[in-house]
């Protein structure tokens, strides 16, 4: 089913009549598109401008300004059913729940790897808890190392940490820079053959990288560099998108469209402000999706306050509080369905809209699902191969215990050839051990969060990681059943020595609740560490087999030491007893 599909009742427009549009996705399209609703009255142009104005001087004379200005009062904004649906879904839902209904709403998410990779295990049925560690040291300063005097602050040894490009452009951080994850670095040069030409391999691996950490590519945007390769191998990647991972790829003269499917209950990727990294609230999910109803069918032009009484006419028992719809505006200017906001929005200003974008993004219909739930599994369902590639492309690590039994037999069964299908298709690295596979990407470009990376939190969570595993590794032959738990003490007493050892910032020495809350976060979210929930009580946390990948290679038989309490070494004999203590 096409993405523009999406709504109830809609209808074809011919494919030759003029778009009037001044720019973005849709400019010079000459191609057929697909309407939510029949045309209204900001499709019909007067009928004195259309045909010359000859009998109306000055109808003919007014500015193209006052032609878009008069459509957009005449028009009549009405919300796409399925998206007004979805709005109210979100308003209802949790915010696990909303989190999930997005990734399977939109699935605009990016994928998710570990980087650094390990040295190849000799056999790869070893446990992650004992194979070849990827550790390497933090770059924090301890205390005794920082000069005398000087302030106690987290600081970045860039000769330790892989450099992470943005693309961001040279300059001072400026009022309205935005701080940029770990994005696709600045495209390298394909190889060449001996005659010169480019290798289209090289071109059209970097394209299906672009796309899986970024499924919404523009012409004009911050990823424009790789649109020409994507529209230059849009066949080869819409066949292999298709067959390997069940996503649908569209690609138009000015943006490529990745659709990607759901993740399940549980496994979403949540939307954040795109300045601030705040994380959507349901009623930020809300926003948005109630905006989207609006903006698919809106005029180019459109006031800020036209579309404010459009959304509360719409929805007014979805009262917006005005951090959900500033934090809802910012995504779709992100997205670049809205053209650029100033810092401050008044009822003045006129919106700048992308109908073509706004269509894009939903990449499924709601209106097939009975509710959330039902709407969360349906965009996840697809037949085992496809859902344990789909997993491998998208997530850190796939573990054969978190999978249900006919994914489990499929990975069994392809153990070697699946993974690696897909490995060579993004360019990632395979790491097999006995709880599962995981497909890494050292130069911390496929993802959206990096371990190891930059930054205090980063690099305190890495400290944090590796000396729990450190703590609680179980030893060889011991029976585990997955994941270890951790003693909910251990993790505070850990964390308070980071803390005192390593300078921090002030907010994290002044505030530890706040340290342990986003350095959890951050593990969680990289799947080293998951919660058991607990209704009246905070979650217990256990540590999954990847994280020990962080840790220092296990010694299980240490060197003996000469202390009285050291453990003496097998291979020297102890001495013989004094004859006076030997038993007749």
């Amino acid at each position: 089913m096409n993405q523009q599909d999406y709504a109830v009742g809609a209808t074809r427009v011919a494919a030759d009549r003029p778009d009037r549009r001044k720019g973005g996705a849709g400019r010079g399209t000459a191609a057929a598109v697909l309407a939510v609703r029949q045309a209204g009255p900001a499709d019909r142009v007067p009928a004195a401008v259309a045909g010359g104005g000859a009998d109306d001087a000055q109808t003919a004379e007014r500015s193209a300004d006052d032609v878009a200005a008069g459509a957009a009062a005449d028009v009549m904004l009405s919300p796409d059913p399925g998206l007004l649906r979805l709005a109210h879904w979100f308003a209802a839902a949790t915010s696990g729940t909303a989190d999930d209904l997005c990734t399977a709403s939109f699935g605009l998410y990016p994928a998710r790897h570990l980087g650094a990779a390990a040295e190849p295990a000799a056999d790869p049925g070893v446990s992650w808890w004992h194979g070849p560690s990827a550790h390497f040291a933090t770059s924090l300063r301890a205390r005794e190392d920082r000069p005398d005097g000087g302030l106690r602050r987290a600081r970045r040894d860039g000769a330790e940490l892989p450099v992470v490009r943005s693309g961001a452009k040279p300059g001072r951080p400026g009022r309205h820079r935005k701080p940029e994850p770990a994005r696709v670095a600045p495209l390298p040069v394909p190889a060449q053959d001996r005659t010169g030409e480019e290798l289209p391999a090289a071109e059209r691996r970097i394209a299906a990288r672009l796309l899986l950490a970024h499924p919404l590519v523009t012409a004009s945007g911050p990823h424009a560099d790789g649109f020409p390769l994507i529209r230059r191998h849009r066949d080869w990647l819409t066949e292999r998108f298709d067959t390997l991972l069940g996503y649908r790829l569209v690609v138009g003269p000015w943006h490529a469209r990745l659709c990607k499917a759901g993740l399940g209950p549980g496994a979403a990727r949540r939307l954040q402000h795109p300045v601030t990294g705040v994380p959507f609230t349901p009623g930020g999910y809300a926003q948005l999706a109630l905006a989207l109803a609006l903006l698919v069918d809106a005029p180019e032009e459109l006031g800020y306050r036209r579309l404010l009484d459009a959304m509360r006419a719409a929805a007014p028992e979805l009262a917006a509080e005005p951090a959900d719809l500033a934090m809802a505006l910012a995504a779709l200017a992100d997205w670049q369905v809205l053209g650029e906001l100033p810092a401050d929005v008044d009822d003045s200003f006129v919106l700048t809209v992308d109908r073509e974008l706004a269509r894009a993004v939903p990449a499924g219909p709601p209106a097939l699902a009975d509710d959330p739930a039902d709407q969360i599994r349906r965009a996840a369902e697809a037949e085992p191969a496809t859902a344990v590639r789909r997993l491998l492309a998208e997530t850190p690590a796939v573990l054969a215990a978190d999978l249900p039994e006919d994914h489990r037999a499929w990975l069994d069964e392809h153990r070697l050839g699946g993974p690696a299908t897909i490995a060579e298709f993004l360019g990632l690295d395979t790491e097999l051990r006995a709880e599962g596979v995981a497909l890494l990407d050292p130069a911390a470009e496929l993802t959206d969060l990096a371990l190891p990376g930059a930054g205090t939190l980063a690099q305190a969570a890495l400290l944090l990681v590796e000396r729990l595993v450190e703590e609680v590794r179980p030893l060889p032959g011991e029976t585990v059943a997955g994941d270890v738990p951790i003693p909910d003490a251990l993790i505070d007493g850990v964390l308070g020595d980071i803390a005192d050892e390593y300078g921090l910032p002030a907010r994290y020495l002044a505030d530890r609740t706040a340290l342990r809350r986003d350095a959890l976060d951050l593990l969680h979210r990289l799947a080293l560490i998951v919660p058991t929930p607990h209704p009246t009580r905070p979650p217990a946390w256990r540590l999954r087999p990847p994280a020990a990948r962080y840790a220092p290679a296990p010694d299980f038989q240490p060197a003996p030491g000469t202390g009285r309490h050291s453990r003496p070494d097998p291979l020297i004999p102890a001495p013989a007893a004094p004859c006076s203590e030997r038993r007749v």
